[in-house]
């Protein structure tokens, strides 16, 4: 690779290492071809940018952004995993892998808007649910003042239709 293509290598990366929400970082020593295709195939259906990319050029590329906390990690063979939108799918498909004890596959560290994230960090973003499900509870949290409200407020009229109709069996019996 001449000067020209890794100076436009470091452009291209520094451009979407400031686009990306979440960066993880991880050891892809001693995976075969299968292997690293079912990750990518995977990371591709979370939308996730999966490369791998020289430590030399990341760091040069890494200046000027928030992913800069990444440097003390480039080191040895080093993947990147880029997240434009879901971060917790992203960690949650890269910790699934790394898990698996038939691959040599293993997160060395990651960013999140701006702080950096060790392994266990990132297991935890990993142990959220999806952002569809957090979405849900919210809306149930919020829904559910407004239906009790309403639930005290339709027994009102039913207790007084209740307390008539014993007035009326009383009178009848008498």
């Amino acid at each position: 690779m001449n000067k020209e293509n890794k100076q436009e290598l470091v452009a291209e990366m520094h451009d979407k290492l400031l686009r990306a929400k979440a960066v993880f970082l991880a050891d892809f020593r001693g995976m075969n071809v299968g292997q690293a295709t079912d990750l990518r195939n995977e990371l591709r259906k979370a939308n996730v940018e999966y490369k791998v990319v020289k430590n030399t050029l990341l760091e040069i590329a890494s200046k000027g952004t928030d992913k800069e906390g990444l440097n003390p990690f480039y080191a040895g063979p080093t993947a990147v995993a880029l997240c434009y939108d879901d971060p917790v799918a992203a960690a949650k498909v890269l910790s699934r892998f790394a898990k698996e004890a038939t691959n040599p596959f293993k997160l060395k560290a990651g960013v999140l808007t701006g702080k950096t994230m060790d392994v266990a960090d990132i297991q935890a973003l990993a142990d959220l649910p999806s952002r569809e499900v957090l979405l849900a509870r919210m809306l149930g949290s919020m829904m559910a003042p407004a239906t009790n409200f309403v639930r005290v407020l339709a027994a009102v009229p039913g207790g007084f239709v209740r307390a008539l109709d014993a007035i009326r069996v009383q009178k009848e019996g008498n």
